[in-house]
């Protein structure tokens, strides 16, 4: 039974995912759904590095702007949107494109991953008292290899993890572990972009460089006088969680580009190592913008040439 076609493109932040997504959309007749938790929200533009109108060249993009800060947005939101809107993409004729670097979103929406809307639940209110360091001390000595891979301050995700634990009686690593065992729910072409750790570290900081000289600190600002504040999931994304504490006098505007600049490094080499655990995935180096995109095609065509053909890509 044929899969639908889908192509997924994926990388840590600033390894130039947005510039080669637009360039194989042009050429695939691609429409692309951002697989970014952050740029889902209305008004945070500058601090996602979010997309603009020009960038787009006319390629239609989907799951931006499309909530309030106030609002939450989770994996179980996004496979359900990214889902209908694969199928909407396949109708018209288009190839669809995952484009971001949410991995864990990307990885659900991938293999097919079952959700089921949780209440409010005792163990999450006893959960929610504790500290970030009282709460990462349970993980790490329950399920260590969650604590590996969950930052000590992701707060939301170490509280699920335990919550897991504790009505199931196994690790959600182990759970994790049989997701990815699973054959892909779509046919796959997987790209991943990769580059010398150093050269991502300098875009990473020239780029929250340029954050602020565009206005970072005004954009979140506007959001705290509208009413956002720190225990929002919108709030807890980098450069918003920075700037806001720099807002609230707890550190200085220097200080907070500083953790900026070294929590998004971390971040990033936590994105590449999540990726590298999917088995589907196509690394491809950092190289002159035509090679690199000469590359790309040729995979596409490789995993995805049946179904392009039926597309009329």
């Amino acid at each position: 039974m044929n899969k639908k076609p889908l192509l997924i493109l994926a990388g840590p932040t600033a390894s130039g995912k947005t510039a080669l997504s637009i360039q194989l959309a042009k050429r695939l007749g691609g429409e692309i759904i951002s697989a970014d938790s952050m740029q889902v929200y209305r008004g945070m533009d500058i601090g996602t590095a979010k997309i603009t109108s020009a960038e787009m060249q006319g390629v239609l993009h989907h799951l931006i702007d499309i909530c309030d800060p106030s609002e939450e947005w989770n994996v179980m939101s996004f496979c359900r949107l990214a889902a209908e809107t694969i199928d909407a993409i396949l109708s018209r004729g288009h190839l669809p494109m995952v484009v971001g670097g949410t991995g864990f979103y990307i990885h659900a929406l991938a293999y097919g991953a079952e959700f089921e809307e949780e209440p409010e639940s005792g163990i999450r209110q006893q959960l929610e008292a504790k500290s970030d360091a009282a709460l990462w001390a349970e993980l790490e000595k329950v399920d260590p290899a969650s604590a590996r891979s969950i930052h000590p301050h992701n707060r939301k995700r170490i509280i699920r993890a335990l919550e897991y634990f504790k009505q199931t009686g196994e690790p959600i690593s182990r759970h994790n572990a049989y997701l990815r065992s699973k054959e892909a729910a779509y046919q796959l072409c997987f790209l991943v972009l990769d580059m010398e750790r150093s050269l991502l570290y300098e875009r990473i900081d020239r780029r929250v460089d340029q954050m602020i000289k565009e206005g970072l600190v005004t954009e979140v600002q506007r959001l705290r006088e509208a009413g956002c504040h720190k225990d929002m999931v919108s709030m807890k994304g980098l450069g918003y969680k920075e700037i806001l504490s720099y807002l609230e006098g707890e550190m200085s505007l220097e200080e907070a580009v500083y953790v900026l600049k070294r929590d998004t490094r971390h971040f990033a080499k936590r994105q590449l190592t999540w990726m590298r655990r999917e088995k589907e995935a196509v690394f491809l180096a950092k190289e002159p913008e035509k090679t690199l995109l000469s590359r790309a095609m040729a995979i596409v065509e490789e995993k995805l040439g049946r179904q392009s053909n039926a597309l009329h890509l």
